[in-house]
């Protein structure tokens, strides 16, 4: 079809931000219909925003195959700027609501924080920081530690809390400690010492995990596989589960063992549905990070919280 050149040059640059919001949150939940029910509005207005996106950018972004998309070439060059852009209007929003203040205006921090990290030391932080600063609307969101870091790349979050470092050269860790890591077996299991020197008093076992993460060179799942590694297990059966709490209930039903943090299990261990094996020469910690953009807008309540939180995380949870 013969292209109008007129007509091109007319819409290049004729992108809106809510075409690029429904762009990026399709490309994050694999679907149409999803992103339409997040961003509340109906599937043929996303549609139509993604048509006059392809049209303005003279690309397709998604391959579609039912309901099921995946993004095409061009719009996998296309996301990281995409998100970019989001979160820099988003900061922009931030830094002026947060001059508002002396008008009244209300000042908000927004966290996401990975499930099993919301321990009691966590906890202790939120209710600190809300004590010395009730004008500050705390908006959490519990997420994995991919998520955690999308939320903060994507400027949904100004914080985020998660396992490991992210490698994203976006975003800045910043370490808080280490959590300690116990291997976990059903209340049944035949091996009732709650400690063994290594893990090749595990030998025949099917473990639990993650899987690793793409991009990242360290990841929960990478920690698994070279913990097993050196212990001389080779090539043990792991079952990629990316749930703890699915490998928790997996592990009480007997599928399998699993190596978690000990804030995970806390419950499950006190009333006995777990139990928990200590591995003397492992010494595995999980470290703990906050996240945040290296160029985003850090706010005044967001550099304040994050003084709060490593007051009440000294060491962490080990």
């Amino acid at each position: 079809m013969h292209r109008n050149d007129h007509f091109d040059q007319e819409y290049l640059w004729v992108v809106t931000v809510e075409e690029i919001e429904a762009f990026v949150c399709i490309a994050r939940t694999g679907g149409f219909t999803e992103a339409s029910r997040r961003l509340n509005r109906s599937q043929p207005a996303i549609s139509r925003r993604i048509r006059e996106l392809e049209r303005s950018l003279g690309a397709a972004l998604f391959e579609r195959a039912g309901r099921q998309v995946s993004l095409t070439e061009a719009g996998t060059a296309l996301l990281p700027y995409a998100e970019a852009a989001l979160a820099t209007i988003r900061d922009g929003e931030r830094a002026v609501r947060d001059l508002s203040r002396d008008a009244g205006g209300a000042r908000t921090l927004g966290l996401a924080i990975v499930g099993t990290l919301a321990d009691s030391h966590i906890v202790d932080a939120l209710r600190a920081f809300e004590a010395d600063f009730p004008e500050v609307s705390v908006e959490l969101r519990t997420a994995t530690s991919r998520e955690v870091s999308t939320l903060v790349r994507g400027g949904e979050a100004s914080l985020g809390l998660r396992y490991f470092p992210d490698a994203d050269p976006q975003l800045e860790s910043i370490p808080l400690g280490t959590e300690k890591l116990l291997v976990v077996v059903p209340a049944s299991h035949p091996v009732t010492a709650s400690s063994v020197p290594d893990l090749r008093a595990l030998p025949d076992e099917r473990w639990l995990g993650f899987s690793p993460e793409r991009g990242q060179p360290d990841s929960f799942g990478h920690l698994l596989e070279r913990r097993l590694t050196a212990s001389g297990l080779m090539d043990p059966p792991i079952t990629r589960v990316d749930s703890l709490t699915a490998q928790k209930r997996l592990v009480e039903a007997g599928f399998g063992v699993a190596l978690m943090p000990v804030s995970s299990v806390r419950e499950e261990l006190r009333i006995g549905s777990v139990r928990a094996i200590e591995v003397e020469s492992m010494g595995a910690g999980l470290p703990v990070v906050v996240v945040r953009r290296r160029r985003g807008y850090h706010s005044r309540p967001a550099a304040a919280f994050l003084r709060v939180l490593k007051d009440h995380t000294p060491g962490l949870l080990g």
